[in-house]
């Protein structure tokens, strides 16, 4: 089963969308289906999980506007290494993980809450999009419009 998913790609969306979501009036729902998919372990280690994602979100929620971003991006990269893990240890959620952030872009573009991207005038180059931060160095050129 997890043969069909790429695991690290799978955790870092998963945790991407949890993050995004930890803001929104739909992070109960999420959360539970967060529930279902910690299942897949034992009820003792579902409880364990959720313990450690809901002080995630806490720590996000309660996040001064002037540290959110950093805290984000942090509490990302701990989802990302919880998720991983899990899946490796429990491969049968991996479906279930996927369908809930499918379900989760498809209602956040159909609403029009998500992000937008347009890209215009970029006939032979390539358009990046990031679910988090880019760090490093960046460079577009382009031609003047006229």
């Amino acid at each position: 089963m997890i043969d069909e998913f790429n695991v690290p790609e799978l955790a870092t969306s998963g945790a991407t969308m949890l993050v995004a979501e930890m803001v929104r009036s739909s992070w109960e729902a999420v959360r539970g289906g967060m529930v279902g998919i910690f299942r897949h372990g034992s009820e003792a280690r579902a409880a364990e999980e959720i313990h450690d994602l809901d002080l995630r979100h806490e720590s996000v929620v309660q996040s001064s506007e002037e540290e959110r971003a950093t805290v984000e991006e942090q509490v990302r990269g701990m989802l990302s290494i919880q998720l991983a893990g899990f899946l490796q240890r429990h491969p049968s959620a991996a479906a279930e993980l996927f369908a809930l952030v499918d379900e989760n872009q498809e209602s956040t573009s159909a609403s029009g809450t998500g992000p937008v991207m347009t890209a215009k005038g970029n006939t032979g180059s390539q358009v990046l999009m990031s679910g988090g931060s880019i760090t490093g160095s960046v460079s577009f050129r382009g031609e003047p419009t006229q």
